[in-house]
C-alpha cells in the first residue's frame, strides 16, 4: 500500500533546497499531488527524464523552463486553498 507524502513538509524542504529530503518523503505518494512534488524534485535535480515521468503521472504539463520557484508556490497555494 502507498502512504501519502507530509506534503507541507516537502514544500519547506523545497523552499529551502533540501530537494533530497524531498525526494525521501515523496518516493512511496502516489497520489497525484505526490507525483506532481515527485516531479518538482526532479526538475530541481536537473533530471528531466524523471521530472517528465512524474509530471504526467500527476497529469499535469511539464513547465517549459526552469520555473521550479513557480511550480514549488504553486503547490504550496494548492495546499493551502485545500482544492487538493
Amino acid at each position: 500500500m502507498m502512504e501519502k507524502a507530509p506534503l507541507g513538509k516537502v514544500v519547506r524542504y523545497l523552499e529551502t533546497g533540501e530537494w533530497k529530503a524531498a525526494h525521501h518523503l515523496v518516493q512511496k505518494d502516489a497520489s497525484s499531488l505526490g507525483c506532481w512534488a515527485h516531479g518538482i524534485v526532479h526538475l530541481i535535480e536537473g533530471d528531466l527524464d524523471n521530472a517528465k515521468y512524474w509530471y504526467r503521472r500527476a497529469r499535469r504539463a511539464l513547465p517549459h523552463e526552469n520555473t521550479a520557484n513557480a511550480e514549488i508556490a504553486a503547490l504550496k497555494a494548492t495546499l493551502t486553498d485545500g482544492t487538493h
